[in-house]
């Protein structure tokens, strides 16, 4: 029998929970059956496969980094927006590691549901580029190389991918800065030349 109370927000919770500990990859539904003390076909009167529990968690991870992200911008303008925005980011990301990486996980073709989600992140660092005055092509580049930038590096720390034994906190420190001097100024950034294809 169910567990009293067993509902679709009490599973992908629990199953949120259980990819932050023991990584996404690593879920399973008998996992998460064994976590809610249920028997594994109980799950399905909630999600109807693994592939949807892991959209479920996407979309709950999408939202809830937004509203961490908002809540590190408002009231807030430029780089103060900017830094605070980026610390709440690597923060969230290091704490929720499987959320995090759910959270990658694209939108499928007309699944509009998880399309508004997954623009929220996205509103917040069009209000934060908003304040350099950046929109347009300018605040769509401005966007990418900041998600660039911070996903890299907090996928590579959350995977221990920092081989060197020097302070990554310092290290953080000083890519938030290059991100606020970049952004600071953005109209003065010019593409590069693409190189050329060599002659044959």
């Amino acid at each position: 029998m169910p567990r009293a109370g067993l509902n679709t927000d009490r599973v992908v919770t629990a199953a949120a929970d259980l990819a932050d500990e023991v990584g996404l990859g690593q879920l399973t539904l008998a996992a998460l059956a064994a976590r809610l003390g249920v028997r594994q076909p109980s799950l399905y009167k909630h999600v109807a496969s693994l592939d949807a529990l892991k959209r479920l968690i996407s979309m709950r991870a999408k939202a809830e980094f937004a509203d961490v992200l908002g809540r590190a911008a408002i009231g807030r303008t430029r780089d103060d927006a900017l830094v605070a925005m980026a610390y709440a980011w690597r923060s969230w990301a290091l704490e929720h590691p499987g959320r995090f990486q759910a959270g990658e996980r694209g939108a499928a073709p007309g699944d509009v549901e998880h399309e508004e989600l997954s623009r929220r992140t996205i509103a917040v660092m069009v209000a934060v580029m908003g304040g350099y005055g950046l929109d347009g092509d300018d605040a769509v580049d401005a966007i990418r190389t900041c998600r660039s930038a911070l996903h890299g590096f907090v996928s590579l720390e959350a995977d221990y991918g920092f081989a060197f034994p020097q302070n990554i906190d310092r290290s953080f420190d000083r890519l938030v800065r290059a991100l606020v001097l970049a952004v600071s100024n953005w109209t003065e950034v010019s593409a590069p030349a693409r190189p050329q294809a060599p002659v044959r």
